[in-house]
């Protein structure tokens, strides 16, 4: 969901001749800061009828919002990739408003949003809090799926009970105005982190959109029309410059950006040699808070076992699906394959994966500079297999193999490929249990980024008596915001009562990926990160999974249902799932 480490900010979307228009800008930040205090004075049971007006209209524009994105990406909206679209791009929207939504009427009914739990308690001195299932419908929509958000050490239950929605204590006092600097890969992200900077941070926004989807600007003005007539939320297009002003503005109070770390740095410190003198000095140019959700490159730990070749064919399509969601441009995309040089299966595996990519049809790469950054890879790397058709605006789907993991300047390792580009490379160890040990601080100390990752490991392994509790010490050791075990790491990302961000801790001079949480839908104050899980095999697959022919009409049912959740529509979701 981000650029690359190492990048500029794009720049597609030139600014018009005249350069920025002030005056507009100016009067779209009067008008929001002129509701401050009056969005403070909502209540939750009134912010849940905003946000059920905002369910209705965003499920009234979703077939045209969709086509639009497919359009510009070059996708059937109809086909699988089009349902892929459909529910990233406006049914996690939907998902994150109706668990907003479910809190709000708690606060109003209770006091605080009630989870379903259990708490229980992880090495640190921490505690973890489940979130998913959230619902009979969860239990039965994503059987044998769980997801905790675990938080910073020395916090208690009873301390999650007493912060919770920590704004609606006092919320005048958390008034204000934030800006929301939106991204341009993921059509739901920019209208997402507008809802947690209303209903979890207490502020009036203003949302920039990126001028890669800035073409989305229409839709999601009728989907947050509720939020826009009441003057609580204001929608601007534009480039760096417009960034730059509303940034520096004086009625921007804080801000959120999900880009790059050299578009945070350009942000906190400005650019060129003084941005570079001023970070290495510390004397940052904006000095309000920035919170902020950048890039990674997010690692795929595989534990070496004794796998079927019905596994061996599922776990392919588990994380060939990781890569080919959005045609590799997610800051959630696997970039790097970490396996067991003495794993027996290995390049059974790498071959599995390599035949499944083949199966998937290659996609246009849309977003800006993506060839050069795959040819810089290439540049680096010539023997990276390419699978699929490259002809015009595609890239194919590219494996690196046997990335040399003790070279500190590879670039597998350093920079986010943000294209259709993963890598592998293979670490050392006499044991499985050795290995997890060493993946765990190959993945913590070398690969860059805090964001997210992934575990796979077979159930055989996972109740080895030597294996499995190492693979337990790693889930608790391992400095990510969001880790999948045997369940890629987005769906923490998608189930929006889970947390998404970096894991905390970093400094503005080395942003890394970044500071901060989205989702929440729950408002805890002090999390570090979400642990989501599931089954090592799912039958049938998941209807996410990109080798699912079916995902486009599953997609819609499930859209529908996450809109008007009901026993009633519930029987031809399943039936749609379970049909291939």
């Amino acid at each position: 969901m981000t650029q690359i480490r190492g990048a500029a900010a794009p720049t597609s979307g030139a600014q018009d001749a005249g350069g920025v228009d002030t005056i507009a800008l100016d009067a779209a930040l009067e008008r929001v800061a002129a509701h401050a205090l009056d969005w403070a004075r909502v209540t939750p049971r009134e912010r849940a009828e905003l946000l059920a007006r905002v369910v209705a209209d965003t499920v009234s524009v979703a077939e045209e919002w969709n086509d639009a994105a497919c359009e510009a990406k070059g996708l059937d909206p109809r086909g699988p990739a089009g349902g892929e679209e459909l529910f990233s791009g406006v049914g996690t929207f939907v998902r994150m408003a109706q668990a907003l939504r479910t809190s709000m009427l708690d606060l109003a009914a209770a006091g605080r949003p009630k989870y379903r739990g259990p708490v229980t308690h992880k090495p640190g001195e921490r505690i973890a809090v489940r979130v998913v299932p959230a619902t009979t419908f969860d239990r039965i929509l994503y059987a044998g799926v769980t997801g905790e958000v675990w938080m910073e050490p020395g916090v208690s239950e009873a301390d999650v009970r007493d912060t919770q929605a920590a704004t609606y204590r006092d919320p005048l006092a958390a008034a204000g105005v934030s800006l929301v600097l939106g991204a341009g890969n993921v059509a739901s992200l920019g209208p997402r982190d507008v809802l947690t900077k209303l209903f979890a941070d207490g502020k009036v926004v203003v949302l920039k959109a990126n001028p890669v989807n800035d073409y989305l600007v229409p839709y999601w003005r009728r989907a947050m029309a509720a939020l826009l007539e009441a003057g609580y939320l204001e929608i601007v297009s534009g480039g760096a410059q417009v960034g730059a002003y509303l940034t520096s503005h004086d009625l921007v109070e804080e801000i959120h950006v999900t880009g790059s770390d050299k578009t945070h740095d350009a942000i906190v410190f400005g650019v060129g040699e003084e941005g570079a003198r001023r970070k290495a000095e510390r004397d940052p140019l904006v000095t309000k808070p920035v919170s902020c959700e950048l890039g990674n490159v997010s690692p795929v730990v595989i534990v070496p076992g004794t796998w079927s070749d019905a596994e061996i064919a599922y776990q392919a399509a588990h994380v060939a699906t990781m890569l080919v969601n959005n045609a590799g441009f997610n800051c959630l995309s696997p970039r790097v394959l970490v396996t067991h040089a003495g794993w027996a299966q290995r390049e059974q595996f790498l071959d599995a994966l390599e035949k499944t990519f083949a199966s998937i049809p290659t996609r246009p790469a849309y977003y800006p500079g993506a060839r050069t950054r795959w040819e810089s890879f290439l540049s680096a790397h010539p023997d990276a297999h390419l699978i699929g058709d490259a002809s015009g605006e595609a890239l194919p789907w590219t494996l690196v193999r046997d990335v040399n993991a003790s070279d500190p300047t590879e670039i597998c390792l350093n920079v986010e490929a943000f294209c259709s580009l993963t890598s592998e490379t293979a670490l050392a160890a006499d044991t499985p249990a050795q290995f997890v040990e060493r993946a765990v601080a190959f993945c913590n100390e070398v690969v860059w980024g805090t964001l997210s990752m992934t575990i796979l490991a077979d159930p055989r392994t996972m109740k080895d008596p030597v294996t499995g509790p190492a693979i337990d010490k790693a889930i608790a050791d391992l400095r990510y915001g969001s880790i999948g075990v045997n369940l890629w790491h987005a769906m923490s990302f998608a189930f929006a009562s889970t947390v998404w961000g970096a894991y905390p801790g970093h400094d503005i001079t080395d942003i890394q990926s970044g500071t901060g949480f989205v989702g929440n839908a729950y408002l805890f104050a002090r999390p570090q990160k979400s642990v989501v899980r599931g089954p090592f095999v799912t039958r049938p697959a998941p209807v996410w999974f990109a080798t699912n022919p079916h995902g486009g009409e599953v997609m819609r049912k499930l859209l529908a249902f996450e809109a008007k959740p009901s026993w009633a529509r519930l029987p031809g979701l399943l039936a749609a799932a379970l049909r291939r």
